[in-house]
């Protein structure tokens, strides 16, 4: 069943452009409710724990220094099927692949630089809220 929080990232691409605000606005007009949120920065070692999924990938390293380049800004938002429907919203990984009016199409520059984290399931949106966020942190 599906559940109704998903978790998200404005990636560091994002805050450097100025997009925090436009990217919010698009989320909260989509439906979804912020529930938890934070600008910071990962560490090398936040960085290669939340991404270690990856490890073995070409661009492990690569993605480990762009994410750890600058501040985030990590979410838990709320709304019912959140995990698909944010899916949706964001967009295909390349923006040149992108729904129209999407996240990714609006605001991301390339595949490596995607603009904004959606979490791909029910399972990984509690694992990755629960990695930036304690239960108090919640609202």
């Amino acid at each position: 069943m599906a559940t109704n929080r998903t978790f998200t990232m404005l990636k560091p691409d994002s805050v450097e452009k100025g997009n925090i605000g436009p990217i919010l606005e698009k989320i909260t007009a989509s439906g979804f409710r912020i529930v938890a949120m934070k600008l910071t920065q990962m560490t090398t070692a936040d960085a290669q724990a939340f991404y270690a999924i990856h490890k073995e990938r070409p661009f492990f390293g690569e993605l480990v220094e762009y994410m750890t380049r600058g501040p985030i800004v990590a979410a838990i938002l709320e709304k019912d099927n959140a995990v698909e429907d944010f899916r949706t919203l964001i967009g295909a990984t390349n923006p040149a692949e992108a729904a129209e009016g999407t996240i990714r199409k609006l605001y991301a520059a390339s595949i490596g630089e995607n603009a904004v984290h959606g979490s791909d399931s029910d399972e990984n949106a509690a694992i990755e809220g629960a990695f930036h966020f304690s239960g108090r942190e919640m609202f």
